[in-house]
């Protein structure tokens, strides 16, 4: 089936293409889904529920107001070398089977201007009871008890503003012990493996299936000084040595990934592992455990934020 493609011309200044995908707003999920297997650079645009007859209305930009509210779009961002007709390709196939109708937009951002813009919104979080997110060019004293984790998020995922974030870190406050051996699968900033570190794990692993992810967490792994984080590309678990288990495992990412993944987790955990699963959007959270269920796992803690949750979960 032919598509139109838009595709604006930036110059030699563009190093980023953005591809955006426009659907219903029910299937918003797994649209993100599908687009979070071409990348993890996303971009959500969904403006159901802005409240248009709060107080507030005429400090909201006037093309969010009068933005369909019955759709949602998800942008990927992809640099320079990518090819481009395999990945429209791909999506086209994904979006086919998906049953979800969309012609993608194509365009070209500099990555001065989309990895900076945001800075001024990023401010230091404090998660859980100890771990204070404080992004790398504020200044932050900490207060008695906490621990700070440094972030430049850059263009990966993971600022700890998001509610997936901090879903997970929240857990991981409960779960982290002194020299466990983390994993982290889909690291984006390396946030989680940063946060585990912190908090008195003695191996961290991370990886990503997008490469940037993966510098960007090395960068932040190197900044904060820690020595006992490991950062490699890997598609889910495929890259990952399974011989030796791990006392936890972190996945903040998407339903149907996590449920794509379940057959071939256990083989990384032991008797006592936890997994921290977490980037559920609560109507699919019932799914993901009757997938966990069905493999032989149970659930241990439930928190949600929101529209978001996250489940911690063992062996049965």
């Amino acid at each position: 089936m032919d598509q139109d493609y838009v595709c604006e011309d930036y110059g030699t200044e563009t190093h980023w293409t953005r591809i955006r995908v426009t659907a219903p707003l029910g299937r918003l999920d797994e649209l993100t889904s599908i687009m979070s297997m071409v990348s993890n650079n996303l971009q959500i645009e969904d403006y159901s529920d802005i409240d248009l007859k709060s107080c507030y209305g005429d400090l909201i930009d006037e093309s969010i107001l009068n933005a369909d509210k019955t759709v949602a779009s998800v942008s990927v961002y992809l640099p320079d070398g990518t090819d481009l007709a395999k990945t429209l390709e791909f999506l086209q196939d994904r979006l086919a089977l998906a049953g979800i109708s969309s012609n993608p937009e194509l365009s070209g951002v500099d990555e001065e201007d989309w990895a900076n813009a945001w800075r001024q919104y990023y401010k230091p979080i404090k998660i859980g009871e100890k771990l204070v997110i404080v992004p790398a060019w504020e200044k932050y004293e900490p207060k008695e008890g906490e621990l700070i984790v440094r972030m430049d998020p850059g263009m990966a995922f993971g600022t700890g503003n998001h509610e997936t974030t901090r879903l997970v870190i929240r857990l991981l406050e409960d779960y982290v012990k002194p020299g466990f051996r983390v994993l982290d699968v889909g690291c984006g900033s390396g946030i989680l493996a940063i946060c585990a570190s912190r908090l008195g794990a003695g191996e961290c692993l991370a990886c990503d299936i997008d490469p940037t992810a993966v510098r960007v967490a090395k960068e932040n792994v190197r900044d904060s000084g820690l020595t006992n984080i490991e950062c490699f590309q890997s598609d889910l678990l495929r890259g990952v040595d399974d011989s030796k288990p791990f006392d936890l495992i972190t996945a903040n990412i998407v339903a149907d990934i996590i449920i794509r993944m379940t057959p071939d987790v256990g083989r990384y955990m032991h008797k006592d592992t936890v997994l921290l699963a977490s980037g559920i959007i609560t109507p699919r959270a019932d799914d993901v455990i009757s997938a966990m269920e069905a493999h032989g796992f149970k659930i241990l803690a439930r928190l949600e934020e929101n529209d978001w949750c996250a489940l911690a979960i063992k062996k049965k």
